[in-house]
Formats: structure tokens, C-alpha cells, sequence
């Protein structure tokens, strides 16, 4: 489900005379419907370059980035934007959501986006909430209003509401306690056994172990450590 091949990255650093940073070269990847793939390496190394390559957010500046059947080094804008809304979920550390909307919606919206029905999304969001620990009395509220943790879980009752086919997770154990961590790592368990393909970040080793089938050390990718 995710092929990357020969892939670079690389920034122009503008405000310093136009200095081009490679920061990735070669990167070779492949993650298989039912199988979780972990990132490692150290800080700096390019694994969150890595992730937003493939969620399209950063350009791929050689070889291809492939998600299903497109490659996102070519793809234009509303191709990703539709890979994204049926094919492609992302669970980032960081829940950006427009203030004001309710939890409840929030969590909903990826399945009204494709037509599902809204009392089944509703119906969808309420489970996976009250699956991760968030009182009921807080689903009419903005999680903008919420703790960093709590935040979280509405991300990652998100990023889980649809089944998408490829996951894309950035820590998603960070900030939460062992309780909602052993929910997570179930979602993600779940996931990987109705085949989902899954390329992960993961600082939380006994996660990591659990979860991953294999890891990459971007490391490798990384021309400046190769010098």
C-alpha cells in the first residue's frame, strides 16, 4: 500500500543566501496491507520529513512516493485531498480542528465527508469517545477546550473513524496514561488485522515492540550522516 523508492528531500534555506539542505536521498520503503512499520533514528534524522512526504504535505523532490496507486511526487493537489478523505488517515501529535465545532463533530467528520449517513458518524464518534475515556458531557464542547491528553484522544478517535486503508501515526501513545495507551495500541491492532498498512512513529518502545512488524532507521537516508 505504501511504495517509496529512491526518494529525496531536500529545503532552500532563503533567509541564508539560498543554501540547499538535503535532508533525505534514496529512501526505499514499502509497507504491505496488514503490517506496521516503525520509524527510528535519531533526532533530526528525517522521520517526520519521511511522514509528511508520504501525507503529501511536503513536495518529493526524486523518486516516487506511492500510496495506493498514486504517486504523490506527481499528484496534484485535489488527487491528494481525495487520497486523504478515502484512503489515507493521519493521526499527528497535534489536533488542529476549526474552534467551536463540538467533539462529537469533529470526531464524525471524516465519515460525513464520504456520505455516510450522520447519525451512523455520529453513532461511530460516540463509540470510539466513550472508547477513549472522553466523558460524554464534553462531546457538545470544542476539544479545543481540552487538556493536551484529552486532545489527543479526540485525534485519535479521528484519525480512527473511518477504516482507512493506510495509517499514518506520529506518536500516538504520547501524553496518555496506561489505561488510554492500552486502548490505542488495541485500535492500532484492530487496524493491522482488517488490513490496514500502517507507518508509525513511535518514542514509546514496549509500543513499539508490540505493534511493529519491522522498523526502518531513516538514519540510512540521511546524506549528511552518510558523509
Amino acid at each position: 500500500m505504501i511504495h517509496i523508492t529512491s526518494a529525496g528531500k531536500e529545503f532552500v534555506l532563503h533567509n541564508q543566501g539560498g543554501v540547499v539542505l538535503p535532508v533525505l536521498v534514496g529512501a526505499d520503503l514499502e509497507v504491505a496491507s496488514g503490517e506496521c512499520v516503525g520509524l527510528t533514528g535519531a533526532s533530526g534524522s528525517g522521520k517526520s520529513t519521511l511522514m509528511r512526504m508520504v501525507w503529501g504535505n511536503y513536495r518529493t523532490d526524486q523518486g516516487a512516493v506511492v500510496v495506493g496507486d498514486l504517486d504523490l511526487a506527481q499528484a496534484e493537489p485535489r488527487q491528494i485531498i481525495a487520497l486523504r478523505r478515502q484512503t489515507l488517515g493521519y493521526v499527528s501529535q497535534f489536533l488542529r480542528v476549526v474552534p467551536r465545532v463540538p467533539t462529537l463533530e469533529v470526531v464524525a467528520e471524516p465519515l460525513l465527508n464520504l456520505g455516510v449517513p450522520e447519525d451512523q458518524a455520529r453513532a461511530r464518534a460516540a463509540e470510539l469517545l466513550a472508547r477513549l475515556n472522553i466523558p460524554e458531557a464534553l462531546w457538545s464542547l470544542s476539544p479545543t477546550t481540552f487538556s493536551g491528553g484529552e486532545q489527543q484522544r479526540v485525534n485519535i478517535a479521528r484519525g480512527f473513524a473511518h477504516p482507512y486503508p493506510v495509517l499514518l501515526l506520529d506518536e500516538p501513545t504520547a501524553s496518555l496514561d496506561a489505561a488510554n495507551r492500552e486502548t490505542v495500541l488495541a485500535l492500532i491492532e484492530e487496524a493491522k488485522a482488517r488490513g490496514a498498512a500502517i507507518l508509525g512513529i513511535f518514542h514509546d518502545e514496549p509500543a513499539r515492540a508490540r505493534v511493529c512488524d519491522r522498523l526502518v532507521d531513516v538514519s540510512g537516508f540521511t546524506p549528511r550522516r552518510a558523509a
